[in-house]
């Protein structure tokens, strides 16, 4: 270990926190029991629906999405699971389609700035929101929000929509959720652009990350920073455990927040009032919430999608904002060019500009790049 690193190990023991990770102890890889939720978090005002297949559901008043800075578009909603799941569908019905995927704790409001212009250049853009996030049903049980879960939701979009042909443009869980369903079903794809973002492959009982056993929320748990900065120099493993139990334990609404501290670009206040639209309050949240713990539940079903990806020689391109030091590694881009056939030969780029959040930074440029990126590879 490095001096540097050293020092940082030394210093992070000293920053309180009240986020305790401790592989020893563990949990599991799914969410199992979840202890009684403190008095007052939950708004018992809520109308809480529930389907034909029994998920218990809320959904976020429209009014909340009213007036959004740029965010004028037309909403759409398809059934997926019993459940309702909201999309926007812009530009020409016969134009090249482009599916959007976002990621945690984010909705379509992140690509708004890419959408706008490459319908100007005649794309059909596509952005659906996750079941729990966005204009989508919420379910109101953490349970829900698995990592084969979302997978099928997402898949089971792309089947209704009859999308053929597509582009996919993929960051955050947006890439381990498209990246899986592209390596297994290549036949509906004919591009992939990778923008911040991978796909662990973890054979059975390699996963070091977990979930506790039960979730319990705790009010305490309340400044993001705060609660991480113990965490952030301790390596992968830990800082990113220490991501999955404060997004449980906490009451707090963060979206927004995560939004600001993974961008370059200072967020105004209107900004945080688009990403923090769906989550009024805790009893909405659970998306946001439990995403990260999916993490835990990936066990080797992506090793089928890893392998055939290593043999798509369809057109692949791999664009990261370096300010992640999360997934703008530019190792992570290293391994994705030299692994994919369809890399070769693409204009590959990195942008010192731009964070984790880079659609948000360079939403403009990168739908530049996406249109010379499809003209180049018709």
């Amino acid at each position: 270990m490095s001096l540097k690193k050293t020092l940082i190990n030394l210093v992070s023991k000293l920053i309180p926190s009240p986020i305790e990770v401790d592989f020893k102890k563990g949990g599991g890889i799914k969410v199992q029991k979840v202890a009684p939720y403190p008095k007052g978090i939950w708004d018992e005002s809520v109308t809480i629906h529930q389907a034909k297949n029994g998920i218990k559901y809320v959904k976020t008043p429209e009014e909340r999405f009213q007036n959004l800075e740029g965010y004028s578009f037309d909403p759409k909603f398809i059934e997926v699971n019993g459940l309702s799941m909201h999309f926007l569908d812009e530009g020409p019905k016969d134009g090249t389609v482009i599916l959007l995927l976002h990621g945690q704790p984010t909705w379509s409001y992140l690509y708004r700035k890419m959408i706008v212009p490459l319908v100007k250049n005649g794309y059909r853009c596509i952005a659906p929101d996750m079941i729990g996030m966005g204009k989508s049903d919420k379910p109101i049980h953490e349970k829900y929000h698995s990592y084969d879960q979302h997978c099928a939701d997402i898949l089971e979009f792309i089947q209704k929509m009859n999308l053929q042909n597509v582009t996919a443009f993929v960051q955050d869980w947006g890439s381990l959720i498209g990246l899986r369903l592209v390596g297994e079903n290549s036949n509906l794809f004919s591009r992939i652009v990778l923008a911040n973002g991978d796909l662990p492959v973890y054979k059975k009982g390699e996963n070091p990350l977990y979930v506790p056993d039960p979730i319990t929320v705790n009010p305490k748990v309340k400044s993001l920073k705060m609660a991480m900065a113990k965490h952030a120099g301790q390596g992968f493993a830990a800082s990113f455990q220490a991501w999955i139990l404060y997004c449980l334990e906490t009451t707090q609404i963060f979206a927004a927040d995560v939004v600001e501290m993974m961008t370059v670009n200072s967020l105004t206040s209107e900004i945080k009032k688009g990403y923090d639209a769906p989550f009024p309050s805790f009893i909405y949240n659970a998306g946001p919430r439990t995403l990260p713990a999916m993490s835990a539940g990936i066990q080797g079903q992506t090793a089928l999608a890893w392998g055939n990806l290593k043999k798509f020689d369809k057109p692949f391109l791999s664009i990261i904002g370096t300010k992640d030091r999360l997934l703008g590694r530019k190792s992570i881009q290293k391994k994705w060019v030299n692994s994919v056939p369809g890399a070769k030969g693409q204009k590959h780029e990195q942008y010192g500009n731009a964070h984790h959040f880079i659609q948000e930074d360079i939403g403009e440029i990168l739908a530049d790049r996406l249109h010379e990126f499809i003209q180049k590879n018709p």
